[in-house]
Parts: C-alpha cells; sequence; structure tokens
C-alpha cells in the first residue's frame, strides 16, 4: 500500500487522482471552511481543517509521499498584470515538512509562473538526497477540452525516469455540456456581446471542436469573459454550469457540492485537474513498485 499526505488539498481534486492511480490517501490539509465542508461531503480519509503553518510535522500520520498544491494566485501571470505578483512563503512550509519528514518522494503542483521565482524553485528542486524532475507545462488539454497550463515537480529518493503525459483521447467540449443545463445568465454577457466591454468574451464551440480557456476561480463574478455557445439560448451563447465546470477539470458527476454556486465554481477552479494527479500518481506508483522490487 502507498499512502499520501496532501497539503493545501482545496476540494480534493489532486487526492481524487492520485486514488485513481491507486495510492491510498491518509491525511490532507485544508484551511478554508467551504472547501473543507465540500471535501467531507466527497471523501472518507482524515481531513485536517486548519492553518498549515500552524501544523508541527512529527505529529502527523507518517507516510510514502507527500503532495502540496500551495496557492498560485501570487505566481501567475494576472497577478503580474496586477502588481501583486510577489510569491508567497508557503513554499517554506513545504519545504519544513520535507526537511522533517524526509518521505520516499514528494510532489509540488503549480502555475508555470512559479519558475518566475528562482528562491522557490531552488528550495523546491534542491533537497538533498532527491532526485527531481520538472515538467512544465504539463497541459490538460492532453486529457480534458480545457487550456490550462501546469508545473509538475517530482522529487523520488532513488534515480527513476517519470514518463511524461502520454497523447490519449482527450475528452470533447461536446461530451462535457449538459442536456439541460441550469445556469443564470447576467446581463454583463449581453453588454459584453455588444462590445460595451474592453474584452470580447471568450466562446468556445462544441460543434466545432473548441476547448474551453482555463477554468477560474473567479468565475461566478466574471461569467461573460468565458462562454459556451449554445443555440438554445437567445444570444446563442451562455456561461458554463456549475457541473460543466466540474467535468472541464475531471471530477466524476458523482462528486458533489453541498455549497453555494459561487463557492462551488470557486474550488473548482482552484483546484488540480484530476486526470493530471493521476498521471503524476501513475508514474508514481512505477516508482514505488520499482523500488520495493530492488529492496
Amino acid at each position: 500500500m502507498i499512502t499520501a499526505n496532501t497539503y493545501f488539498s482545496g476540494i480534493g481534486m489532486m487526492d481524487l487522482g492520485l486514488q485513481m492511480a491507486g495510492i491510498q490517501i491518509g491525511q490532507s490539509f485544508e484551511l478554508d471552511a467551504d472547501a473543507c465542508k465540500t471535501y467531507r461531503a466527497n471523501h472518507t480519509h482524515k481531513l485536517v481543517e486548519g492553518d498549515l503553518t500552524q501544523q508541527l510535522v512529527l505529529e502527523q500520520d507518517s507516510c510514502d509521499l507527500m503532495a502540496f498544491t500551495y496557492p498560485c494566485t501570487k505566481y501567475s501571470r494576472i497577478a503580474d498584470i496586477h502588481g501583486t505578483r510577489t510569491g508567497d512563503e508557503l513554499f517554506l512550509h513545504a519545504l519544513r515538512h520535507l526537511a522533517i519528514a524526509r518521505p520516499e518522494a514528494y510532489m509540488v503542483e503549480n502555475v508555470p509562473g512559479m519558475r518566475a521565482f528562482p528562491v522557490v524553485m531552488e528550495a523546491m528542486t534542491q533537497m538533498p538526497d532527491y532526485y527531481v524532475q520538472v515538467f512544465c507545462p504539463v497541459k490538460t488539454e492532453t486529457w480534458l477540452p480545457q487550456r490550462r497550463h501546469r508545473l509538475i515537480i517530482i522529487g523520488t529518493r532513488r534515480e527513476f525516469s517519470i514518463r511524461p503525459p502520454a497523447n490519449t483521447r482527450p475528452v470533447t467540449l461536446a461530451e462535457i455540456v449538459e442536456a439541460d443545463p441550469q445556469v443564470t445568465i447576467p446581463k454583463a454577457v449581453a453588454e459584453r456581446m455588444s462590445g460595451k466591454y474592453r474584452d470580447l468574451p471568450i466562446i468556445s464551440d462544441p460543434a466545432r471542436g473548441d476547448i474551453a480557456p482555463t477554468c477560474v476561480a473567479h468565475y461566478a463574478k466574471d461569467k461573460s469573459t468565458r462562454l459556451v455557445a449554445d443555440k438554445r439560448f437567445p444570444l446563442g451563447v451562455r456561461p458554463y454550469s456549475v457541473r460543466e465546470y466540474a467535468r472541464l477539470q475531471g471530477l466524476p458527476d458523482s462528486f458533489v457540492f453541498p455549497v453555494s454556486d459561487t463557492a462551488a465554481y470557486k474550488q473548482i477552479g482552484n483546484g488540480v485537474p484530476v486526470d493530471m494527479g493521476r498521471w503524476a500518481g501513475g508514474e508514481l506508483v512505477r516508482y514505488f513498485n520499482q523500488a520495493r522490487a530492488a529492496a
């Protein structure tokens, strides 16, 4: 059995991907109360709700793998545009956990913009006694109809070649859309379509084989910016429903959201695409099997 502890876990989208690959989640750590509510509605293993910066490493359950998905908002290009691209110090707590626990393997997921912070990259890639591999960009469109690029860092105690994501037949946008989507259409949709705003909406058409742009956490506030073509609606376009947004991130329809739609959009947009976690988890299962066979 391969066990993992996950940190900054959100609603457990990385956790779900790791589980699909055959890894058992031991403990997960998350601060946001709403995210914890959704997490508990969909997972049965132990969730520690609270500030990770105050958690003692040696009081946690031991594990084979540590997976860190600390918040990316201050590493992103949009933060650069708004003058808030400062990075943050949460990576230091990931480093603290690694340095004390020394698991057999670790993984870090973040936006490609994290590479602009040499101190962060040095901390996460120069751990003594680990063989570290960096994958960037890992493209969500390998599996799903969403344009989303990520940085994945994987460190293992033994030398091992992690295979990059293989080409697969990705799910199409036509397979994502609901037969009867439940959506609200704010007046900003018509205003943006008519050119009232500086930018026109990004419209993805399932019939043309388009894919959706990145699922953003603030979608509930900016539904007019990302639309799907749908002739059943007056303007021929509409926002994505919560379920469609979840599908774009690889979540199964059995995944529930016991929160408001606004909170659900945020939680989905903040998460790691499930298939990305399944790929990384599958490679780590291969590593652990090889390491144990050689022991």
